[in-house]
C-alpha cells in the first residue's frame, strides 16, 4: 500500500522512526518518505546513513502549527510517533507534555484531514492506560484526540492507533543502562525487585503499527500482546549473557512509576475483539455499544484486571535471555566482549 505514496514520520529520528525508515525504503517503493523531527544533528546523521533520494527532512516541532501544515502538503499516510515519552521529564514539566502529546497531535491530525490525507495512526502507550503519570495522562487525550477525529462528521481521512508496551534498547528503556553498568562491573540499579515490565522487541513494534495501518478500521486501536519480566529477572538475564554476575542496588520507585503496567484496561477488553497477537479496540458510537460488548473479549483469566505485565506470559530468565539475544544492540554489545577482562580484551592463557 506504500507503493508510489508519500509518507511523513513525525518525530521520524527516533528509535521507530529509523527502523520503520529502514523497512519501507527497503521492502516497498515510496515515492517519498518525510521525516518530521526537531533534532537536526539526527536528521543529519540519518541523512548520511540512508543516503537515499526518497527521504527528506523537515526540522520543526509538531506544535508549530503553521510548519507541521507545510510538511503535510502531498502526504498519504501518516506515523504519528513524535512525543514527550520519559515519565520523570513528563512528571516534572506536565504542560510540556500536553503540548506535544495532546495538542501537537491535534495540529498533526487537523493538518492531515485539511490536506486530505488518506490514513494517519498515532503511537500510544501502556502508561495511557488507568494513568498515574503526566505522560501517561498525555497519550491518554491523546488517543481521545484522533477517536474524536474519527467520529467526526464527514471526516474524509481514516484515523486509527497503536498501543505497546516497553520497547527493548527503544530511547528510555532500561536495558542500555543494565547492559552499561554490567560491563563497567559497577551495580545495577532497580527500582523494585515485584516490578514488571511488558517486553516487545522494536521489530514487533513496527509490525504492529504497518498492520494497523494495512487493516484498522476508523478509529480503531490495534494493540500488541508481549510477554513480560520482572525487572529483577531481566537483569539476571544480562548478567548471565555477559557472564558477570554484579550486585543489585533497590534505589526505589522514580516519580510517576507503577509497579505493574496496564496494556488493555478491563473496560476496553468489554468491547474488544482478540486476535492471536493481537487485540482491536474499535471505535464507539453510542448505537455500537451493546453489539460490541456482546461480543468482547469474555472468559479470560486478566478480564477482571485487564492485560497487564502482572498476568501476562511470564519469561522465565531463559527465555528473557533468547528475547535479549534477538535484539542487534545486545548481540553488538556482546561482540568482543570477555567477562574476564572487559571489552574486547581476551583472557590470557591459564
Amino acid at each position: 500500500m506504500f507503493d508510489q505514496q508519500s509518507l511523513l514520520v513525525t518525530g521520524g529520528t527516533g528509535s521507530f522512526g529509523h527502523h520503520f525508515i529502514q523497512l519501507a525504503l527497503a521492502e516497498h517503493n515510496p515515492a517519498r518518505v518525510v521525516v518530521y523531527s526537531r533534532d537536526e544533528k539526527k536528521q543529519h546523521d540519518m541523512r548520511l546513513r540512508f543516503n537515499d533520494d526518497r527521504l527528506q527532512f523537515v526540522i520543526g516541532d509538531v506544535r508549530d502549527e503553521r510548519q507541521v501544515n507545510m510538511a503535510m502538503r502531498g502526504i498519504d499516510y501518516v506515523f504519528h510517533a513524535a512525543a514527550l515519552k520519559q515519565v520523570p521529564s513528563c512528571e516534572f514539566f506536565p504542560i510540556e507534555a500536553a503540548r506535544t502529546n495532546i495538542f501537537g497531535t491535534d495540529n498533526v491530525l487537523t493538518a492531515a484531514e485539511n490536506e486530505k490525507v488518506k490514513k494517519v495512526v498515532v503511537l500510544s502507550t501502556d502508561k495511557a492506560v488507568h494513568p498515574v503519570n503526566a505522560m501517561g495522562m498525555s497519550k491518554a487525550l491523546m488517543e481521545k484526540v484522533m477517536t474524536s477525529k474519527a467520529r467526526a462528521p464527514g471526516a474524509t481521512t481514516s484515523y486509527c492507533g497503536v498501543r505497546y508496551g516497553n520497547v527493548m534498547y527503544s530511547r528510555g528503556s532500561v536495558i542500555p543502562l543494565f547492559v552499561q553498568q554490567i560491563k563497567a562491573g559497577e551495580p545495577i540499579t532497580i527500582t523494585d525487585p515485584r516490578m514488571t515490565r511488558l517486553l516487545l522487541p522494536l521489530e514487533e513494534a513496527v509490525k504492529l503499527v504497518t498492520f494497523a495501518m494495512e487493516h484498522a478500521g476508523q478509529g480503531d486501536i490495534f494493540v500488541r500482546k508481549a510477554p513480560t519480566a520482572t525487572m529483577v529477572d531481566l537483569a539476571q538475564g544480562l548478567m548471565n549473557l555477559f557472564d558477570r554476575q554484579v550486585e543489585t542496588n533497590i534505589i526505589g520507585i522514580r516519580e510517576g512509576e507503577k509497579i505493574h503496567e496496564v496494556l488493555v484496561s478491563p473496560e476496553d477488553l468489554a468491547i474488544s475483539e482478540e486476535y492471536d497477537e493481537y487485540f482491536r479496540i474499535p471505535s464507539l458510537r453510542t448505537a455500537d455499544y451493546d453489539a460490541y460488548f456482546s461480543r468482547g473479549v469474555q472468559s479470560r483469566t486478566f478480564l477482571n484486571d485487564g492485560y497487564t505485565s502482572a498476568n501476562a506470559e511470564m519469561l522465565s530468565v531463559k527465555q528473557i535471555e533468547q528475547l535479549l539475544l534477538q535484539l542487534p544492540e545486545v548481540r553488538q554489545e556482546l561482540a568482543g566482549w570477555d567477562s574476564g577482562r572487559g571489552f574486547g580484551i581476551k583472557r590470557k592463557a591459564a
